[in-house]
């Protein structure tokens, strides 16, 4: 039997918890193992085909939403997967070995539905692109494209001069988290007349700063260029600085029910890695692994649009059948528990 991306991706759509092309091989009649290593190694699998199957099942919105983050594929334990390296894991809250991916996230206030739009997978040692390259290269992608949108959503890590300046040479808005050290100089101003900079954490965020934040301007943007900072606590322990060039967003509970849109993205990365095995894959080659990724990428797709079709999660999408098969083996058990 040969391996092709509808047999693969059905075997990471079925699959309950092992993803690996051993277990692939073991489940097919047929099936050598080595068919599922020349599959993975020779084929040449892009985030093109991910945009194609996308382009078929999203609804756009002029209201529409652009987020952006990356999220970190755990390869614990390997040191010879090419591709994987060192880098910090919000999930781990530690450095891991993995291969990163950037994604970008589409999401439709009208209609409550995210759609990943594309991806790439940070490589910096093959192409020499760093996450900010990537992200930079998915916008001027979607710009060209006049996909229908308002405003562009990241984390800190993306708030960079360069990008939060392109974006606003192309008329669009943002709300981007920054880091408690930018420094912002607010419409206030000192005895001599001049405005003070200051970072975001060591502003006066009582009063009626609390309610509508700082109207001013984030070093390193165009005088012109002004901006509206606000201060969410998000726990006890974390607190988040966002600014926006929407003139709309007045408040910081505006601020704070449009930032919360970013963590659509956080769900979509979820969903990924608890679903699809996305980091299960153990083949040591990059392009096996790029392979991997892209269709474990479509497996999602394929789940959450019948998910979205049968009214029902995608969790429940994926455990369903495996419940079934439960429910049979309390029926007709296949080992029989008997107590002495």
């Amino acid at each position: 039997m040969k391996v092709t991306k509808q047999s693969y991706g059905q075997f990471l759509v079925n699959s309950p918890v092992n993803f690996t092309g051993t277990y692939f091989a073991d489940t097919v009649d047929g099936l050598e193992h080595d068919s599922v290593h020349r599959f993975l190694k020779g084929s040449r699998l892009t985030p093109a085909l991910l945009r194609e199957k996308v382009a078929d099942v999203i609804v756009y919105s002029p209201n529409g939403r652009i987020l952006f983050d990356d999220s970190v594929m755990d390869k614990y334990g390997s040191q010879v997967i090419e591709g994987a390296v060192k880098q910090y894991s919000g999930n781990a809250h530690h450095p891991v070995m993995g291969i990163g991916v950037v994604t970008c996230v589409y999401y439709n206030p009208d209609n409550g539905l995210f759609y990943p739009l594309d991806f790439r997978q940070y490589d910096i040692a093959r192409d020499r692109k760093t996450k900010l390259d990537h992200v930079m290269d998915m916008m001027k992608e979607i710009i060209r494209k006049k996909v229908p949108f308002t405003h562009f959503l990241m984390d800190s890590w993306y708030a960079t001069t360069e990008l939060l300046n392109q974006i606003m040479d192309w008329g669009k808005l943002f709300v981007c988290a920054i880091k408690s050290n930018r420094l912002f100089s607010s419409d206030d101003v000192d005895e001599h007349g001049k405005h003070i900079q200051q970072p975001v954490r060591e502003l006066d965020w009582s009063g009626e700063a609390a309610a509508t934040g700082y109207h001013g301007r984030l070093k390193g943007l165009p005088r012109k260029r002004l901006l509206r900072l606000f201060r969410i606590v998000v726990s006890a322990d974390k607190t988040e600085y966002i600014v926006t060039n929407d003139v709309a967003i007045k408040t910081t509970d505006d601020a704070r029910a449009e930032s919360a849109i970013r963590w659509k993205i956080e769900e979509f990365h979820r969903e990924l890695k608890q679903l699809t095995g996305i980091e299960r894959c153990q083949a040591r080659k990059n392009r096996s692994q790029r392979n991997h990724i892209v269709l474990c990428m479509l497996a999602w797709l394929q789940m959450k649009v019948t998910a979205w079709a049968t009214n029902r999660t995608i969790y429940q999408v994926k455990q369903d059948p495996l419940k079934a098969f439960v429910a049979e083996q309390w029926r007709h058990p296949a080992t029989i528990f008997s107590v002495c």
